[in-house]
């Protein structure tokens, strides 16, 4: 196999099967990852081949209504981590990373431990959530210490922190706030611990809990993330908040969440909205100030988006 071939199966995706980019740029990364690590071979040159065109799409954004039917359809601990998906606006990942030291009650916040980028960050603690992640904590401590007695409380740490703090896998401050009920075997170690939920459950979960409440639009886990950001803005939240509390680097993919806003092209209809729909218009906003984010946005927030601002025209400046 050669540029030849490589360019015709690349091509074939494109124009023959219409792909889209990513799914036309999988397949290229895992040929020239199998040509150059494993075989050790060059493949040669085969870069003018068509390329997908990449597509723009649109977040999918529920309504309130369909997000409150949406989670009243769910329980148990998949229900627990749609609501703080819907809370934090937090990945799917992010949130079964959790561990128990990366909730603080008292400060009011959630740490973010290696978000999209390696990077960390801290997102607000939702109020409504406040008790029942106190519960599950006490459920998860109570099969900590049946585990530690029977010396399986292990739990796998990132990076090489294992071999830095070798007593910190069995820490009860180490382990996931969402636990696998089950145990598994680490394929790069043999070792045979408790690791976080699996990704597929909540993803089987909603799309469960979206067709029990009849919406009709494609309803993912990811959705509540864009619901969040979505709602902070139609609160009145500026977008460096929205982008801090996201984990974006850029503004610019902030800024995506403007085209289901109504704040576009289709907003200009003062002319004929009524006096009943700015009355309703009204209570919306007022009604939203109960949003599990809305309510405990601390006013620290403001701060750190001037200390981020301050040392972004610092940046600049010294570029300069």
């Amino acid at each position: 196999m050669g540029g030849p071939e490589i360019r015709a199966f690349l091509s074939h995706l494109a124009v023959s099967e219409r792909v889209t980019s990513s799914t036309q740029n999988q397949p290229l990364n895992a040929i020239v990852f199998f040509c150059r690590k494993v075989v050790n071979k060059d493949p040669g040159d085969f870069g003018d081949f068509p390329r997908a065109r990449p597509s723009k799409r649109l977040p999918v954004v529920l309504s309130r209504r369909e997000v409150q039917e949406l989670l009243s359809n769910m329980d148990g601990v998949e229900g627990l981590l749609a609501r703080l998906t819907y809370g934090t606006g937090m990945r799917v990942i992010e949130a079964l990373r959790l561990r128990v030291q990366d909730l603080s009650f008292d400060r009011n916040e959630i740490v973010v431990r290696g978000g999209k980028g390696n990077k960390d960050r801290r997102v607000p603690f939702p109020a409504s959530l406040r008790d029942d992640l106190r519960q599950h904590l006490e459920r998860r401590r109570t099969v900590y210490e049946e585990n530690r007695a029977g010396c399986m409380h292990e739990v796998e740490l990132p990076g090489a922190l294992a071999r830095k703090y070798p007593q910190a896998p069995f820490e009860w401050k180490w382990q996931f706030v969402l636990a696998a009920q089950d145990y598994s075997v680490d394929p790069r170690s043999g070792a045979r611990r408790r690791h976080h939920l699996h990704e597929i459950r909540i993803h089987r979960a909603v799309r469960r809990a979206a067709a029990e409440a009849g919406i009709t639009v494609r309803a993912t886990p990811h959705t509540l993330r864009h619901c969040f950001a979505t709602q902070l803005l139609e609160a009145g939240q500026d977008f460096r908040t929205v982008q801090e509390l996201l984990g974006h680097s850029d503004v610019s993919t902030t800024m995506v969440y403007t085209h289901v806003l109504n704040k576009g092209p289709l907003s200009g209809s003062s002319a004929r909205s009524t006096h009943s729909e700015r009355a309703a218009s009204a209570h919306h906003r007022v009604s939203f100030q109960k949003h599990p984010a809305v309510s405990c946005l601390p006013a620290a927030w403001n701060v750190v988006v001037a200390l981020s601002l301050a040392q972004t025209a610092c940046r600049w400046h010294n570029a300069l």
